[in-house]
């Protein structure tokens, strides 16, 4: 166990004799190649007040990866949208763009609901 005060700020005390000190360290996870992944494009309406956005799930990999991804996802479609949680979403119905710039990059998409 470090001796090192710096990584233990923000905890107090604990009188747990087995107490690890836990650093907050995000597990990247490794981000399959494109012809790996396993994308789903479909339409979502719910929760959205009643305007359509375009939904990619099932990205495995960083966080990193991902935001880029759907950066050029959403530069390509010219609309807005956000990446978080292996999720893409983007503002609108564009699933026969996003499943063709997808499958330009490498990827092979499958279209599911909506």
């Amino acid at each position: 166990m470090a001796n090192d005060w710096k990584e233990r700020l923000g905890v107090v005390f604990s009188t747990n004799p087995d107490f690890e000190y836990e650093n907050e360290q995000e597990e990247t996870q490794e981000t399959l190649p494109p012809q790996q992944q396993k994308l789903r494009v479909s339409l979502d309406k719910r929760n959205r007040k009643g305007k359509a956005v375009t939904l990619i799930t099932g990205f495995v990999g960083s966080e990193d990866d991902l935001k880029s991804l759907g950066k050029m996802l959403k530069t390509k479609c010219g609309v807005g949208g956000s990446a978080k949680e292996g999720e893409i979403l983007i503002q609108g119905d564009f699933r026969e763009q996003v499943m063709k710039l997808l499958q330009q990059e490498g990827y092979k998409p499958k279209r599911s609901g909506g």
